[in-house]
């Protein structure tokens, strides 16, 4: 077996790889070995079916299994004698495989790029500044307005008060599609926040501004992605009665919020935000911290990186930061994402550092 070095450019590897037919031949020899003992053919005993038998039964089947192993086991030999890493699986092809017959040699040519040699970093040239942030009163006094908000209740406006948005109006509907009501068109006394966008697009706005005792006509156009095929696209009449208009009102900061979220007072829950806005507080620093290292170990090493890594990377970059900006397309039948430059420097710095960090673990 025979491997010779045909390109050697910056990373990139080429060699070809030589099997001759005597080689390929000793391991379908073995392959048959390996087999004979569990081997039964008519007329033979189990195991004792002779070798030229076993050959021209099984041998064909077995040329393919033996030219793989044979294969396999000089590129393993050519990374153990190098050194080399590849930085992707090698391409592998068969320079002959249009001609090739039984009874010939096997040649096959193997292309990878090489990972490069990593220099080795002085950890002790790296400063890194830990931040500790403290949860402060007016920190914890906020957070816990917000969850009295979000545990908010309406208490009735004044009579004749014209509704709001972030109003709760208690309406009774029916709706109607050409004249002619639907199923699942009407309720009574339905609780709706304006602005909750809970309704089709386009009701809830012209509830605005009506009074207790108000009818009001709503007229919307079903979506045309609408679940009910049947009203998509349609356009549509709600009859509505407004019985009550309703003003928003936060919780108020007492012992009974505290329980409702799980605290045994309100002391508890003060303590309770307070531990949370910290370990929010943590992590935020943690990552401050780790973006420092990176920056600090990108500029303190340089080496050459592998051109298919950094295009691999870039093309996963453009794909997230795609599906990043088009949220609300979850598939992947949009066609060829084109790669800029931003994402290829973005690309050379995480390759650059993914390969650091990863030598520096090897090595540790």
């Amino acid at each position: 077996m025979q491997v010779t070095e045909t390109l050697k450019d910056g990373l990139k590897r080429s060699y070809t790889i030589t099997v001759t037919a005597a080689e390929l031949d000793a391991k379908v020899e073995e392959k048959l070995v390996e087999a004979q003992p569990e081997v039964e053919i008519k007329g033979f005993r189990k195991g004792k079916v002779p070798m030229p038998i076993l050959r021209k039964q099984f041998g064909q089947r077995l040329l393919g299994d033996a030219m793989q192993d044979a294969i396999d086991g000089a590129m393993k030999g050519h990374f153990e004698a190098t050194g080399d890493r590849p930085a992707l699986q090698p391409e592998v092809k068969m320079v002959n495989g249009d001609t090739w017959a039984e009874g010939q040699d096997v040649v096959v040519e193997m292309t990878y790029e090489a990972l490069p040699e990593i220099p080795g970093v002085d950890s002790a040239a790296v400063a890194l500044e830990r931040l500790v942030v403290k949860a402060d009163d007016a920190a914890v006094d906020e957070a816990l307005a917000d969850l009295a908000k979000s545990a908010q209740d309406f208490e009735p406006r004044a009579a004749g008060a014209a509704s709001e948005n972030g109003d709760q109006v208690v309406i009774d509907f029916k709706g109607s599609v050409d004249g002619v009501e639907f199923e699942g068109g009407a309720a009574e006394d339905y609780p709706l926040v304006l602005g909750s966008a809970s309704f089709i697009p386009g009701f809830e706005e012209q509830l605005v501004g009506a009074k207790a005792g108000d009818a009001v006509e709503v007229k919307v156009t079903f979506p045309a992605e609408y679940g009910a095929a049947h009203l998509a696209g349609k356009d549509a009449v709600f009859a509505c009665t407004v019985k009550e208009v309703k003003a928003p009102k936060a919780a108020a900061l007492d012992d009974a919020l505290a329980v409702k979220f799980g605290a045994e007072s309100l002391a508890d829950l003060r303590k309770q935000v307070a531990e949370r806005l910290e370990a929010e507080y943590a992590g935020a620093a943690r990552a401050v911290l780790k973006r420092k290292l990176l920056d600090q170990l990108d500029g303190m090493v340089s080496f050459d990186l592998p051109p298919s890594l950094v295009e691999a990377e870039a093309q996963q970059i453009a794909h997230q930061l795609w599906h990043e900006e088009h949220h609300d397309h979850h598939g992947h039948d949009h066609g060829a994402i084109e790669v800029s430059d931003e994402h290829r420097t973005l690309a050379t710095r995480r390759v650059r550092l993914g390969l650091l960090l990863a030598e520096m673990g090897r090595n540790a």
